[in-house]
């Protein structure tokens, strides 16, 4: 049983894909949340999960040592060790599992298994010292956007999370990045198409929305749309891409952020939810941003957007579900094996 006397500090890891981070918490207050980027899938377009293992493994022991100095905290000080388990690479998975448990072995400390996407959801709730910031009521929905995976969440409490809509192919991160390998800009192309579509116009050029039941979604239908209107343009004019780059990046994000909207704000009718969060990397957007504010006027909505630095993968967001899992005394064995397409 948890002592309620007693401090928590949980150190968090997170090795799901290409990037290698640790965090302290305390009580519930980040301390510290430090991550390696592996800038070497650059040159590929995308990441290649071989290399990605390799640069875990040599980052996991110099990031973990970081962020017990930044937090100024002893390893013999930690409650337990939260770790992701899934889904993502499961070379990756594999490096940031099998450190968490010789760790937590060592320590005599438990271990807990933390779920990366139910991790974005409660990145809302990182709480920093001195720093007053306010999280979601329950219940909420949560639209969680990234390269991997695309999801409406109805958030019933910190561990009580339910699916009601996804992709049911390819991710609107993955759309966002494919597409602008297409326009030949470099990886990871989503947070380019950003900046660009800034000085574009987003009504410039219009593209048709996918016929999908429910509150799924489909991508990979509007990837190969984008895909021939670039070749369509191309073929008229060589220069198509060149001089309407910033109006093809607008009407593009524009598109993507209208089709995510579409069934966020049906969600919301059909579940009579008026508190709205983002999460992921993709909620870094300025697009998404805007939209979720503008329509939280119209459809009279709380709206939630999670500090930037907690958008992409990151161990704080893994150490805070372990936070909630260790008060619940919901410990791990140590024969858990990572799993690369882990449901909630």
């Amino acid at each position: 049983m948890v002592n309620p006397n007693k401090d928590i500090i949980i150190l968090g890891i997170e090795s799901s894909c290409d990037d290698t981070s640790a965090s302290i918490i305390k009580n519930g207050e980040v301390l510290s949340n430090i991550i390696a980027s592996q800038i070497i899938h650059e040159q590929y377009g995308g990441v290649v999960p071989e290399l990605a293992s390799r640069a875990h493994q040599k980052n996991i022991l110099p990031v973990v040592a970081e962020a017990l100095k930044a937090a100024g905290i002893s390893k013999n000080e930690l409650s337990a060790i939260g770790f992701t388990r899934g889904p993502g690479l499961l070379g990756s998975l594999l490096v940031g599992t099998s450190f968490s448990k010789s760790l937590a072995m060592s320590l005599r400390i438990p271990l807990i298994e933390v779920n990366h996407m139910m991790a974005h959801v409660l990145a809302h709730f990182i709480k920093k010292p001195s720093i007053d910031k306010v999280a979601p009521d329950f219940p909420f929905i949560c639209l969680t956007v990234s390269g991997g995976h695309t999801q409406l969440v109805l958030v019933k409490d910190h561990l009580k999370m339910e699916v009601i809509g996804e992709t049911l192919d390819d991710a609107v991160g993955e759309a966002f990045d494919k597409s602008a390998k297409v326009l030949g800009l470099q990886y990871p192309g989503g947070p380019i198409i950003d900046q660009l579509a800034v000085a574009g116009n987003p009504d410039r050029f219009e593209f048709s929305e996918p016929s999908v039941k429910g509150l799924n979604y489909s991508f990979s239908g509007l990837k190969t749309q984008f895909l021939y209107f670039i070749q369509k343009g191309c073929q008229e004019n060589s220069n198509f891409i060149s001089e309407n780059l910033a109006d093809i990046c607008a009407s593009w994000q524009k598109h993507l952020v209208t089709v995510l909207f579409s069934k966020l704000t049906k969600a919301a009718k059909q579940y009579h939810i008026s508190s709205i969060a983002i999460a992921g990397g993709v909620s870094a957007n300025s697009a998404l941003r805007l939209r979720l504010k503008e329509t939280s006027i119209t459809e009279k909505w709380n709206y939630f957007l999670p500090d930037f630095e907690y958008c992409t993968d990151n161990a704080a967001m893994i150490a805070m579900v372990a936070h909630y899992k260790f008060v619940g005394n919901d410990f791990s064995d140590l024969d858990i094996v990572p799993t690369a397409r882990m449901k909630f």
